[in-house]
């Protein structure tokens, strides 16, 4: 896993938004169409922002799939990641097809449909972030590394549910779904490419046991070291609690040349 570390937010969502967009022209110069992984909350912000600026990239020939979303949530609800993708990248960029997530069907349903879309496709790139709890997509510790299926459906526990609070998603810890459909460990690690954006220091501990401490469904983000082909991009504040031994195998930008 290459970890880089950036100064803060906006040089993060620069830094990843430029390398997405290189492994999209880089993908559409050696095949008819690519296939994109996209991941929501705060931490893609800049990220997404700065995407849908990147030029020369045909996006008509580029297909989306959701990565996790809130079961019962209408579309029109503020924390609905339907809405959130709409506004923040599908409804920016000519995409030739986005497969959303609707929260508002029947689980089964949903897991069932979202299975069949993916099912067979090479993801050429996927985006993400990293929870506070550690989770990866919303698969909360202790996650399930066996699941083969490329979607499930999970129960989120307190601490991830606090969190979308903290975020100002939702006015209390009442207020938050219970269940989620998200994409799964499994799933996940078969994209080409990983581009794990992880800004704020309140991602530090978690950060931290990513890197430095044992592969574990306790710190589900740490299955991440087991990809062939992942870069995980930090800003000061979250990679604040690496050793310094970590740190100095980090890549570290310099603002003035990224």
């Amino acid at each position: 896993m290459k970890v880089v570390v950036a100064q803060d937010r906006a040089e993060l969502g620069r830094f990843v938004a430029e390398q997405a967009a290189d492994v999209l022209r880089d993908c559409l110069g050696r095949q008819a169409e690519c296939h994109i992984v996209v991941a929501t909350g705060s931490s893609q912000f800049e990220v997404l922002d700065q995407l849908v600026q990147q030029a020369d990239i045909d996006w008509g020939r580029v297909h989306g799939f959701h990565l996790d979303e809130y079961l019962g949530l209408p579309r029109s609800h503020s924390a609905s990641f339907c809405g959130y993708l709409a506004s923040r990248f599908v409804d920016r960029v000519p995409l030739g097809s986005f497969c959303y997530l609707d929260g508002t069907l029947p689980a089964d349903e949903l897991k069932r449909a979202a299975d069949s879309a993916i099912g067979g496709r090479q993801i050429d790139l996927l985006l993400c972030g990293i929870g506070e709890n550690g989770h990866l997509a919303f698969n909360d510790p202790p996650a399930d590394f066996q699941a083969t299926d490329p979607y499930l459906v999970v129960e989120l526990d307190e601490a991830c549910r606090r969190q979308q609070v903290g975020e100002g998603w939702f006015d209390s810890l009442a207020h938050v779904p219970s269940h989620a459909i998200s994409m799964s460990v499994h799933q996940i690690l078969k994209a080409k490419r990983i581009l794990c954006a992880v800004p704020d220091r309140r991602k530090a501990l978690a950060v931290q046991g990513t890197i430095e401490g044992e592969i574990s469904q306790d710190v589900p983000a740490s299955a991440l070291r087991q990809h062939a082909d992942v870069t995980l991009v930090l800003d000061s504040s979250s990679s604040s609690l690496l050793s310094s031994s970590s740190l100095d195998q980090c890549e570290h930008l310099d603002s003035a040349s990224s």
